[in-house]
């Protein structure tokens, strides 16, 4: 029971500080909007929703949920709060998982937002709506621990932009997103495997359009296997510089 309740009181007390803030809630919304358009000007002409809508919900994610974390816990190391908060009772790895549930959350929620949008142009009937839950949640969770991984190796919050950026703007281009990786140079391809974005937006191909490069268990199993090496690196960049 108070473990549950630390849980709980940590992640209320984040979504009270960061994630329900109206600018981030505004920006949530406004991000995969403009994304969208962008790609109706660059062609002069209606393009299809459903061919972007895997690319910018990938999107909407992945910004979403490395911004806010690697900014809020860098900003609560810098104020030592965080250091406090390892001082809890409970367990790092639950104390991390309290702290990770929120951006979690808020990607998810981001996710649907151009999906709501979409919904008034394009049917989505035929979609495969458990596959398509199932590989925005594991894009949220590999994506939130990213920006944990971020926020435990810098100092500053400008650090934290800066390596996010670093990570992020090659994913675009490398991932499948909206260049086909079958279009990429044969030098850059393999590296496109390297990266967990590729394998959550062929997930929601699959699942929203039915044109995915890869095995849906396949990806669903390798986005499993970056989740867990990106929560256990993070939590032992802790232990090594804050708890040993």
């Amino acid at each position: 029971m108070k473990k549950r309740l630390a849980f709980y009181s940590i992640l209320m007390k984040d979504m009270k500080n960061y994630y329900l803030k109206p600018p981030n809630i505004s920006w949530g919304i406004i991000f995969p909007v403009a994304w969208t358009l962008m790609f109706f000007l660059r062609t002069g002409s209606p393009v299809d929703i459903r061919e972007i809508l895997p690319g910018v919900m990938s999107m909407s994610v992945l910004f979403g949920t490395t911004s806010m974390l690697a900014v809020t816990i860098t900003f609560e190391r810098k104020s030592r709060s965080f250091e406090r908060l390892l001082l809890a009772p409970i367990s790092l790895n639950l104390l991390m998982l309290a702290k990770t549930t929120g951006a979690i959350i808020f990607g998810v929620i981001n996710a649907f937002v151009p999906v709501l949008f979409a919904s008034f142009w394009i049917d989505f009937s035929g979609v495969a709506w458990g596959t398509m839950v199932l590989s925005i949640m594991l894009i949220a969770v590999t994506s939130t621990f990213l920006g944990l991984f971020i926020s435990v190796s810098v100092s500053e919050v400008f650090e934290a932009q800066t390596f996010s950026n670093f990570i992020r703007f090659p994913m675009i281009f490398l991932c499948g997103l909206f260049i086909p990786i079958q279009a990429l140079p044969i030098v850059l391809r393999p590296l496109s495997y390297l990266l967990p974005l590729t394998y959550g937006a062929d997930i929601l191909k699959n699942s929203i359009n039915g044109n995915g490069l890869i095995s849906p268990w396949l990806s669903l199993l390798v986005l499993l296997g970056f989740s867990f090496g990106l929560f256990l690196t993070s939590t032992h960049n802790i232990k090594k510089k804050w708890i040993y």
